[in-house]
């Protein structure tokens, strides 16, 4: 163990001491399966002249499990996440899922706090599995309730199975920011900076014969965001993300907004959407990894969705889900374009 992180460790362990306060513990289950009908299952781009990708059903899982202990002085919170889905004709597509994250917090004061957060997740099965790891410390300023202020420092490890050229590791420094005007209106600001370090030599830019050196890419995000929480939720994010490589064609610019809203509609129904616009842009003129496009951000740069719940008992919800994704790669015409449909059911149990 490193020794530097001994007075971390011994700081957040004397609540539990003698003569502290006893921990609180709270916590919450919940468990989903849906019946899906998804339009694009290999997750396939696409140039038009072809008859596209194909379809299939799936049924997915996924278990959700949260807690938080907190004592006189510290808290520690922690989330794990287990998910699978299992198709009919695409059986290589068939993924499992794990997620978690733990913080563990100690306040000096009424204002200063200082912690370790964690986090994890592993995706196995289909044609992108990869493994995201990432640790970092933080101290914390927050003077009342209105104001909170986060910054960290840590490392990131990306391990992506299909092709090992695209694993990177490297260090990463951030900030958070936090400011509620009213009781529903929040607002935030973000940054983050990595420095992301590859094992192959980067590409060579036309016409230039350097040295060989080893691939290394500053990977920039900033961003602000606003939440309302009154009889209608609503929240918007716009987040830039500048990707600077010393290879040739791996220099991405992103915009990203993204908005969400949920509304509780007559009959007991709630009405949850969320919709992203997203703008990319090449400075080499290509990009040579469609495949971390669509690990990085998910399903895709541009994306509608739709769920629709109603409970059908104190702890049973029934939801209908439909989504929309989409992007596409100007330079060679590729395009990709998803569409999932979904029916299942939410259990949820809480202390």
């Amino acid at each position: 163990m490193d020794r530097r992180l001994l007075p971390l460790l011994l700081a957040l362990s004397l609540p539990w001491g003698p003569g502290a306060r006893a921990a609180e513990w709270e916590g919450s289950l919940r468990g989903t399966g849906r019946l899906l009908v998804d339009s694009n299952a290999p997750r396939d781009f696409s140039d038009g002249a072809t008859s596209g990708p194909g379809a299939d059903l799936a049924m997915s899982v996924l278990g959700v499990a949260e807690g938080r202990g907190t004592g006189e002085r510290s808290q520690v919170v922690g989330r794990y996440e287990l998910g699978a889905r299992k198709y009919v004709a695409y059986g290589n597509e068939d993924t499992l899922v794990q997620a978690g994250a733990l913080e563990g917090s100690f306040a000096l004061g009424t204002e200063w706090g200082v912690g370790a957060e964690g986090h994890a997740k592993d995706r196995r099965g289909g044609s992108r599995a990869y493994s995201d790891l990432g640790a970092s410390l933080f101290a914390e300023y927050a003077p009342d309730v209105r104001l909170a202020l986060r910054l960290r420092l840590g490392a990131r490890r990306f391990v992506y199975r299909p092709d090992h050229t695209a694993d990177f590791g490297g260090p990463e420094v951030g900030v958070l920011g936090r400011y509620r005007l009213t009781p529903r209106h929040t607002l935030s600001v973000f940054g983050d900076w990595g420095s992301r370090r590859y094992g192959p030599f980067a590409r060579p830019f036309p016409g230039v014969s350097p040295a060989p050196v080893r691939r290394q890419d500053g990977a920039l995000t900033a961003g602000a965001g606003w939440t309302y929480r009154g009889p209608v939720k609503l929240s918007l994010t716009y987040a830039f993300q500048e990707v600077s490589s010393n290879s040739f064609g791996e220099t991405a610019l992103r915009h990203r907004l993204v908005g969400s809203a949920g509304v509780r509609l007559p009959w007991r129904v709630t009405l949850l959407a969320q919709g992203t616009l997203g703008l990319s842009r090449y400075p080499d003129g290509i990009f040579l990894s469609p495949e971390i496009i669509l690990v990085e951000e998910d399903e895709g740069q541009n994306s509608l969705s739709l769920k629709l719940a109603r409970p059908v008992s104190a702890r049973v919800d029934l939801e209908v889900s439909w989504g929309l994704w989409s992007t596409r790669l100007p330079r060679n015409g590729l395009r990709y374009t998803r569409q999932v449909f979904g029916v299942g059911f939410t259990w949820r149990d809480q202390d």
